[in-house]
Formats: structure tokens, sequence, C-alpha cells
């Protein structure tokens, strides 16, 4: 929707001193989606348990097996792209909701799985992209409600991922042993239809401009300016909001009142009344229901453009060079998160550790140390003296010299200790959105973190799988740490170069004032 200079709307700043901007409901959102990813990425991140039972059940290779889990993480993450047409065309409330319902679905079928191709299908797709619908929204519309405050916002809602982890890793455990994994399946799967009462607490934010002013601007020169434009170099910038302009458009139709709401006023007429009345609906229904249609077209053929425009027109995303190379070390790093989650409990198991895991899991070592590691370099980011760039490389480094350390570790105490340095680093997730939103900008962050996540979920894919069938060939999980590690040093490589891009970006800028 490209909106003319000479159209501007009123007050594009007060979104700013919004009272529910870093503040009021903006805490309702964290905790929204602090609870998602309780529910997402907690419950993916404690697969290990249910991958044993996978294990033990159905007899297939360890590299086959891993794929149930790799499938539902990675596919939770690819989807990033389409789901944000999604949130362009339905809404951050919507596709939260109609997530929530097919993760649960999900989850459900899975319990009545005979192999594992059937896990492949019900699991690995259907909840992967059950989650994916609810977990992209859960991260813009915190970033959308939080300025001052945004890392420590990102850190406290994501810190959902590390308490999620530790208790689904009970929770799933204790339903394993009481009643099965796939009792224990149907059970979560009830409980993950909550994710549709978080995204009912997702009320459209004031953040972005022009949103609450959409109804003061003028739509038919919008309208003509977006038919004017060429795909390829559409204009529009992200002031559309599907569920804003639902809240926008209630005074219109208070003038035109749908039917079930002539139907209600009919009751109340005399039947002399209602012969007249009739005539009236005769009028009445016809354009109510075009208005409907003409209302819902309108919502998606803008929220598709908003879409394509960020990924292929002349300011895509993709013509932002710092901005690839932060997706390429998406594209290397996130295996050297996801293989631990997914293969510790086979290691231990491996090891002999059993009684000592049973007691202190290392996941869930893991997962709380996690928690304050996000909390605390959410807080570092957001002090004005602190680069939050320079906190995230920093993360990502001492990642990386754990990932190379944990196969040295032959005791428990030794892999308890390097977990727990793998759980605070890894805290720089809270850091990934405001870096991101840096880069990008607010209006593209939906469209940004979606292509992030989507490299995030490639190596999610295959990674664990890789893994495990190096284990099949060498017998230890040593080579599949060690080339983890070599992977995360590419994509730290790209996250490196920055200052170099930065200065040839700024060159290329100077050149073009000159010129012009």
């Amino acid at each position: 929707m490209a909106i003319n200079s000479e159209v501007k709307c009123k007050q594009e700043d007060d979104w700013k001193t919004h009272p529910d901007i870093d503040g009021g409901w903006a805490w309702m959102i964290v905790f929204a989606s602090f609870i998602i990813h309780v529910l997402i990425m907690g419950s993916q991140m404690a697969l290990g348990i249910l991958y044993v039972e996978w294990l033990d059940e159905f007899k297939e290779s360890r590299g086959l097996t891993a794929w149930i889990g790799s499938l539902a993480i990675g596919i939770t993450l690819i989807v990033g792209p389409i789901i944000g047409l999604f949130v362009n065309t339905c809404g951050c409330r919507k596709t939260t909701i109609i997530g929530g319902l097919v993760t649960a679905l999900g989850w459900t079928v899975s319990a009545y799985a005979t192999n594992v191709y059937y896990l492949f299908i019900s699991f690995g797709v259907t909840a992967g992209i059950g989650s994916g619908m609810a977990y992209l929204p859960a991260v813009v519309m915190v970033g959308q409600y939080f300025q001052k405050r945004r890392a420590l916002a990102q850190g406290l809602s994501t810190t959902g991922t590390g308490f999620g982890t530790f208790i689904t890793s009970v929770l799933l455990k204790y339903l394993c042993i009481e009643y099965g994994w796939r009792s224990a399946m149907l059970i979560h799967g009830a409980i993950n239809l909550n994710l549709c009462v978080c995204g009912a607490l997702m009320r459209p934010s004031p953040a972005l401009p022009c949103r609450r002013q959409l109804g003061n601007c003028e739509k038919n020169e919008c309208n003509e300016k977006f038919e004017e434009d060429d795909i390829g170099q559409s204009e529009f910038t992200g002031c559309f909001d599907t569920d804003a302009i639902e809240e926008a458009g209630n005074d219109e139709d208070e003038q035109n009142p749908p039917p079930d709401k002539i139907s209600e006023q009919m009751k109340q007429l005399d039947s002399n009344d209602k012969d007249k009345m009739e005539v009236v609906l005769r009028e009445k229904y016809p354009v109510s229901i075009l208005k409907t249609i003409s209302h819902v077209t309108s919502n998606m053929k803008l929220g598709f453009w908003k879409w394509y425009s960020s990924y292929f027109g002349n300011k895509s995303l993709f013509s932002n060079r710092l901005f690839i190379s932060f997706v390429f070390w998406a594209l290397f790093a996130y295996c050297s998160f996801v293989i631990p989650f997914i293969h510790l409990p086979e290691i231990v198991k491996l090891y002999g550790f059993d009684e000592e895991n049973d007691k202190v899991p290392l996941t869930s070592v893991i997962a709380i140390v996690h928690i304050f590691g996000k909390i605390f370099l959410g807080m570092i980011s957001d002090l004005p003296t602190v680069s939050a760039w320079n906190v995230f490389v920093i993360a990502n480094m001492t990642m990386c010299v754990c990932i190379f350390i944990l196969p040295l570790m032959h005791t428990f105490a030794g892999l308890a200790i390097v977990c727990a340095l793998m759980g605070f680093s890894s805290g720089y997730f809270s850091v990934m959105p405001v870096v991101t939103e840096d880069l990008v900008g607010l209006n593209n962050l939906a469209n940004a973190y979606g292509i992030i996540i989507c490299a995030n979920g490639i190596s999610a894919l295959l990674g664990p799988p890789v893994a495990g069938w190096i284990f099949d060939v060498s017998n230890k999980y040593d080579y599949s740490f060690y080339l983890c590690g070599l992977l995360y040093l590419v994509g730290i490589g790209c996250l490196l170069i920055k200052p170099c891009l930065q200065k040839q970006s700024s060159e290329m800028t100077n050149e073009q004032n000159v010129k012009t």
C-alpha cells in the first residue's frame, strides 16, 4: 500500500508516548510470548526424552529417528517467510490461534503412530507448521510493543524456552514412565491448546506509524498509487495491519450493521414494520456481503504485496548486505544449539551416567542457565554504552568454544559445566530480534525475522540427523560436535565481516550523494 508523501497520517510519533508502549498491555504481550516459548520451543528442546522412546519402540537407526525431532524444529523455523505472509494478511492474533489448533492436532495424531514415517508427517510436518504459525508472531509482537527495553523484553519472553525445556523434560519423562509415550503425547497435545489463549491476548500494537490513523488517510489516493506501482517497485512500507484495520472499521460497521444485527432488530419490530424491513433487507444483505468480501480481499491483497515487496522489491531485504551476512550466520550456527538437546540423553546413556542424569538432567542444566543468560544478556544489551551487536558476537564465540570442548568431557561433572556454559552463552537468542531490527528496521522485522528463523530451521533440520549418521558410522558423537564447531566458525566469520560491509555501504552512499 503506497501512501503519497502529501497524504500523511497525523500524530505519527504518538505511539512513542502511548501507555501500552514499554508498559501496560506490553507486559501482557511478554507474558503471552513467554507461554508460547514454553509450549513450543521448550517442548521441542525436550524431544530427547521422546527420541529415546522412539528408538526403543521402532528399532530404527539413530540417524533416521533423529529426523522426527529435526523436522519438527526445522519446519517450525523454515516456514517463517510463509508465516510472515499470514501475519501481514491475517494479523498476529489469528495466525497464533490457528497455529495453536494445528500444533495440538499434530501432537494428538502422533500418539497413534505405527512407524517413524508416520511421525515424519504427523509430528514433524503438522506440529512443525502449527508451531511456526504461533512462534513468529510471539517474537514480532514483543518487538512492536517495546522500544526502550527491547532486549530485556525479548529476553524475558524467550526465557520461556529454558523454563519450557526444564518443565517439559520432567513432565514428559514422568508421563512416559507412568502412562507411556503415546499417552504423554495426547496429554501434551491438550496442553498445547493454551497457545490459542495466548493468541487471543495479542491485541494489535500502536507501534507502527499510521496504524491508528489509517482511517484518516485518503483511501482513494492510496489505492490509486498502489495500483500504479509496478510489482517490483512497490512502495508499500508496512503501515498495514489487519487487526488494527478491523478495530478501525467498527464505526463503519455501526452505520452499516451486518445481517445478524439486522435480524435482531427485526424481532423488536411489529408486523407492519417487518414488511418495510423486508424491503430494506433485500438491499442491505447484498451490500453487506459485498462489503465483507471486498474488505477481506483488500486485506489479503495489501498484505501479500507488503510481503512480496519486502523480499523482491527494489528495497528488498536481500539488497541489504549486512542482513545477508546475518542470514548466513543463522544458516551455519543453529545446529550447534539443537544437536545437544536431541542427542545428550543418548550420550549420557552411552557414557553410563544414567543415575546422575536422572537426578540432574543435562538438558535441564542447559535450560536453567539459559534463562539467566537471556535475562542478563538482554539487560546488558539495553545499556546505552553497550553495543547489542558486540554482546551477540561474544556470546556466539563462547558457544562455539563450548561445542569444541564438549566431546573432551568424559565425566558427568565436566559435561554439566560445559552444558552450563552453553546454556548461558545461548542467551544471545534474546538479543537476536534486537540485532535483526537494527539491521532492517521495525517495519521489516516480521519478514526479516522470518528469513532468519528459516535459515535456522534449515540448520536444525539437517544437523541432528547428520550427527546421528556420523554416530552410526563411527560409533561416537565426537566427530559430530567437531563438524558442528567448524560450521559455527564459518557462521561467526560472517558476523565479523560486518565492519567491512558497513564501510562499503557508506562509500556507495557517499558516491550516490555526490552524483546527485
